[in-house]
């Protein structure tokens, strides 16, 4: 049978299209929120990385009320590199919001999480946003979005369903441009009227598929997820079948069951099919999972994610600062964090490195690697981690690389530099469009955007908009430098003086400012030329009772220290180079620290 009094509906669109925004408008008109009730804004972005960086990392779940249809809404993350997150939620809704910016159009990532819905025949209904833009282009828009979906052979179903014009932050939609909305009232009407209800089997044996796993120290993993098959109450008996092995069977006690109302979960007696809910009572659920009843233990297929495309090792903090900062440093509790992550990300792949200190993490992109390694100090680990690397794979003896599609929308005067810059970087230009503003699409390696970021945006002046997309895997094309500059390496452990940093700033751009502690093989700065060099910042201008009347009037000034993110250390280092991460602190070292020892090192490479 079909529900009627149920919609199970997610979001899907590419980053920064307004997703979270339009969640917090249907949320305040579906009564979700008292009238004078003080809301933030994206309240569906609940973590704090994803509040200061201003994307959605995980999906979440969420539900509201429209007459007696009950609307659960899932709202994902629209940055390629948790795409993974898109991929498995998908399997628990009925339906898709396709959400478009009035200007940018189709992007890459709107392009990758359409195909995904359409694999899985979901109906997909077309949604304009930021209509109200100054520089909207709504019909140039809607021809793009319909020229994807033709080249995407979707069915005539979907193009004969109508499309919404969107202002998220206005809170309004309407099917007609000439006629503005005033509310979201043909949004919701639109969604009851053409996603259809979850088709379900209530009378059979309760059974459900794991998307999604959240933790409460109260009571430990919490699987969330759609029934597909009859119902189930608390204190139930059920068995879990694990995804990869069908035999492996855990029975379990149902210890509490809630369901999605608004921004709260409520607990529920019973649930069934049908229904979106989270139910606990399993320590080690895992996403991909089937519950069922005892007498039929039948496993549901799992949507099969698009394998890692980057990799970094992440290894013990073994500098002469370990220790100092964090509260988690030794290999066993790094083991048990880094493993941990697995389970509830599942674009996310964990082995063993060559030592007992080592762990090589493979993920979907840089950010994806980034955000893990910023939530890890945030939680108080100290490690340190190397440069990302592409994960080549070897098809019929031909080495083959990870490719993304990259589309640049930037000023008619740079777009020389970019398609130089990319050239060098293995780009391949596919297409070329606009006047003032031209939009590029490159097909060009993963290792090649590595560092790449902060040159766009210095070539475009900060008004150039880059977005990229794992493409597929194509043969190896050729060796690409990562750094054409060295690094301004520390001589001395110590406390840099100003003094020393006055001396060492000719020699390029300083990372620290003075006071700060320092090691023998830290990276302070960047070098001016090719070639590292060491430095002596810890320096102090000698006292004597002689006085110089010149030198006193040459005050020394210090240019400001360039304070990199975490982003930027991870493009910066090179690959005898790591990355030490602390709570408190972000530095770049040497592998080898001792100065002789890189040197002696050095000389055979050249007489080799």
């Amino acid at each position: 049978m079909i529900r009627q009094d149920i919609r199970n509906i997610a979001i899907i669109a590419h980053v920064d299209h307004g997703k979270t925004t339009l969640v917090d408008q249907m949320l305040r008109q579906a009564g979700v929120f008292r009238q004078n009730q003080q809301v933030r804004e994206r309240v569906m972005d609940s973590g704090d990385i994803e509040r200061e960086r201003g994307i959605t990392i995980l999906a979440k779940n969420t539900a509201v009320h429209w007459g007696d249809t009950k609307i659960n809404i899932v709202d994902t993350p629209g940055h390629a590199d948790f795409s993974g997150e898109v991929e498995r939620v998908l399997k628990m809704v009925d339906g898709v919001l396709l959400l478009t910016d009035s200007f940018e159009g189709p992007m890459p990532q709107t392009r990758f999480v359409l195909s995904k819905a359409l694999d899985l025949n979901l109906p997909v209904l077309m949604v304009i946003n930021k209509v109200d833009r100054a520089d909207a282009r709504s019909a140039e828009v809607v021809d793009e979005l319909l020229d994807l979906l033709i080249d995407l052979d979707a069915g005539e179903e979907t193009l004969d369903r109508p499309i919404l014009y969107v202002s998220a932050r206005q809170g309004t939609a309407t099917t007609d441009l000439n006629h503005p909305g005033t509310d979201l009232t043909p949004l919701f009407e639109a969604i009851l009227k053409h996603i259809p209800g979850p088709e379900c089997f209530p009378e059979g044996a309760f059974q459900m598929l794991v998307s999604t796993v959240d933790y409460n120290e109260y009571v430990g993993r919490i699987g969330i997820g759609r029934v597909t098959r009859g119902s189930a109450h608390t204190q139930e008996q059920l068995v879990r079948v694990n995804a990869l092995d069908a035999s492996l069977h855990d029975v379990f006690k149902v210890t509490e069951l809630s369901v999605f109302d608004g921004l709260k979960r409520l607990s529920a007696e019973r649930v069934g099919a049908g229904d979106i809910i989270a139910r606990s009572g399993l320590e080690d659920l895992n996403i991909g999972d089937t519950v069922c009843e005892l007498n039929t233990p039948e496993a549901l297929p799992f949507v099969a994610i698009g394998e890692p495309t980057v990799s970094m090792t992440f290894s013990v903090n073994d500098s002469p600062f370990a220790g100092r900062e964090g509260s988690y440093v030794t290999s066993r509790h790094l083991r048990a964090r880094l493993y941990k992550e697995t389970h509830t990300d599942v674009s996310l792949k964990v082995v063993d490195g060559e030592t007992p200190d080592q762990f090589i993490v493979k993920g979907r992109g840089e950010l994806h690697l980034s955000v893990l390694i910023e939530t890890m100090r945030r939680q108080g680990y100290e490690f340190q981690v190397s440069r990302p690397e592409v994960i080549l794979q070897k098809v019929d003896g031909q080495v083959m690389e990870p490719i993304e599609l990259l589309r640049a929308d930037v000023p008619a005067a740079a777009a020389g530099a970019v398609i130089e810059k990319l050239g060098r970087r293995r780009g391949i230009l596919k297409s070329m469009a606009g006047q003032d503003r031209v939009r590029l699409e490159f097909s060009v390696p993963s290792r090649g955007l590595f560092g790449y970021r902060n040159e766009f945006l210095t070539d475009t002046r900060g008004e150039g908009i880059m977005s990229a997309v794992f493409d597929g895997f194509e043969p190896f094309r050729g060796e690409i430098p990562r750094r054409n500059v060295g690094a301004l390496v520390c001589f001395e452990t110590g406390e840099s003086t100003q003094y020393g940093l006055y001396g060492a700033q000719e020699r390029g751009a300083l990372f620290l400012g003075s006071q700060t502690p320092v090691y023998a093989g830290m990276i302070c700065g960047q070098s001016s030329r090719p070639g590292d060099i060491v430095v002596n910042i810890c320096r102090k201008k000698h006292v004597t009772n002689t006085r110089n009347a010149a030198a006193a009037e040459d005050s020394m000034r210090l240019m400001s220290a360039r304070a990199m993110t975490l982003e930027e250390c991870m493009e910066f280092i090179d690959e005898d180079e790591l990355l030490e991460v602390t709570p408190q602190s972000l530095r770049m070292r040497k592998r080898e620290l001792s100065h002789d020892a890189r040197a002696k090192s050095a000389s055979r490479g050249k007489k080799a």
